[in-house]
Order: C-alpha cells, then structure tokens, then sequence
C-alpha cells in the first residue's frame, strides 16, 4: 500500500504546496513521471473529463468518489479532493467526508454555494447562509477518522457579497474548524494581499488558467501569503490544445507524423501505464515466449 505524503506535516513545516490539477489518469501517471507531492482532484476538470458536462452540480457524490478512487489508486502523490457543497446538507456532508477519507483523499474541500453549484469561476452563482456553511464545516471535522485528514473551506462569496463579505466568511470558517481557509476568485493581486493578512490560517490559492484570479508563480504567492495552491485547469488545458494540434493535423494532412505534433513516447507510455507487470505475469504463469 502506498504511503501518502501528509499535508498537515508538510504545511506545519512551513513548506509551499504546489498541486497540479489532474483530469484523467494520463495525465496521472505522467505526474507520477515527473514527480509531485501532492496534486487536486477537481470537480470542473473530473466532470468535463469523465462525462462531458459542464461544472454546474450534474454529477452526483457516488460518480465523483468514484473517479477519485481510481485517482488516488493511480497517482503516488497524496490527493487533495474537491468535495463540491458536500452534495447536499449535513448528513451528505458526512458521508462524502467518510466516503472521500475512505477513497484517498488527505484533504476535502467543501464550498458555501447553494446546490446545484457551478464553477467559481463562472457566472450565476449563489451561497448559502454563512451559519449553515459553518455547521457544513463542523460536521466535516467531526465526520473525518484520521486528524490527518484535512478539511478545506472554501467561499464563493466574493463576486456574490464583495470582497469584505467573503473575507468576513473566510474568517467565519476558519473560526468553525477549518484547517486551510480558501477564498476563491479574488480579483486582484490586493485583495489576495489583504486575504492572506486577515486569516489566521493555511491559505489556498486557485491559479485557474484563464478565471478571474491573477495567475502568480511560487515564489510570489509565498510573498502574497500563501501557504498552497493549486492548478486545477492546466493539464486539461495544455492537453486539449494539443488534441486539437494534433486532430488539425491529421485532419489536414493525413497523417500523425509532423513535427509540429510532438508525441508522447508509446514504449515509455507502456512503462508508465504498467504493462512491464503484465509481460512478466505472461512469462511467468503462460509460458509466454519474449518476441
């Protein structure tokens, strides 16, 4: 069984958490390749992914622990796990916390929006009342088995009660038991600044390729404030834009081989997927011949 890196060690410790978003399990194993400690599961990029739909509260707790599952069963990094509003209220809360625990997951991350949620970065969206979060938040606590175990508290507020109403929540959370406080869609390197000085807690930051956060690098979200974050859309977006090279291409020219297609390597692809275990297992109990 794989041992996971534990965050709440690695943030008492002072370090900046870096995590990849991952929308499917190439993008997986290639993480594993290039080695992260901890990567996100995201709500947005899973649905898109696994079923072709918008972020917009369609898919259901049992298809997104599901695919977390298999998440957490392929990558080698530790799993943090966008919970969406707990899929309901206060006992769904429960259940997705013991079902996310038993999936993976070192940390869930539950948001204030009312259901059915959309991406925090899109229009239209609608919080519940800041005391109902804070029980959501008390019953996400108690709920988890392992202290390891991290719950994220994440606010939509901010394009629904401005900066000062969502920063109050954020406050709020914190207060009711979260471990790291998330404040989404801040609209400005100040109010990512003024966010991080307020909250006596593990921030996060949403480096969303292309939403409303300004997208900073490592080092400058350590100077802002920030203890984590993540980049829930860049693998999704890097590899649909070299879907989309790729198809024109071949579209166009009618064939794969260009130099302005550049392709993954099939024999290491194998190796990574794991398919070494599989010819020795032939070998092995077949008496498969190697070719």
């Amino acid at each position: 069984m794989t041992t996971r890196p534990n965050l709440r060690a690695a943030l008492d410790e002072g370090r900046f958490i870096l995590a990849p978003g991952l929308h499917d399990m190439i993008s997986a194993v290639v993480a594993n390749k290039v080695g992260f400690e901890f990567v996100y599961s995201s709500g947005y990029w899973g649905t898109a992914s696994a079923e072709g739909l918008p972020d917009a509260g369609i898919t259901t707790y049992t298809e997104m622990r599901q695919r977390l599952e298999i998440l957490c069963r392929t990558v080698n990094a530790g799993v943090i796990a966008d919970a969406d509003t707990g899929y309901g209220g206060l006992l769904n809360v429960d259940h997705t916390v013991r079902g996310y625990e038993a999936a993976g997951a070192i940390a869930i991350q539950i948001e204030d929006q009312e259901f059915p949620k959309k991406c925090g970065h899109t229009p239209y969206k609608r919080v519940i009342a800041r005391k109902d979060m804070e029980n959501k938040i008390r019953v996400a606590v108690a709920a988890r088995e392992n202290p390891d175990t991290l719950i994220i508290a994440r606010t939509d507020a901010r394009q629904v009660e401005g900066f000062d109403g969502a920063l109050a929540r954020g406050l709020a959370f914190r207060e009711a038991g979260a471990d790291i406080v998330f404040i989404e869609a801040l609209e400005s390197e100040e109010e990512m600044r003024r966010a991080c000085e307020a909250v006596d807690a593990p921030m996060m930051a949403n480096m969303a390729d292309g939403g409303r956060t300004p997208i900073r690098s490592a080092d400058e979200m350590k100077d802002i404030g920030y203890q984590m974050a993540i980049f829930p859309a860049t693998t999704a977006l890097a590899a649909a834009a070299a879907v989309e090279k790729a198809l024109m291409t071949l579209k166009h020219d009618g064939t794969s081989l260009s130099p302005d297609v550049p392709l993954f390597s099939f024999a290491e692809f194998n190796e990574l997927i794991g398919f070494p275990r599989v010819w020795e297992f032939d070998r092995k109990w077949n008496e498969v011949k190697d070719d």
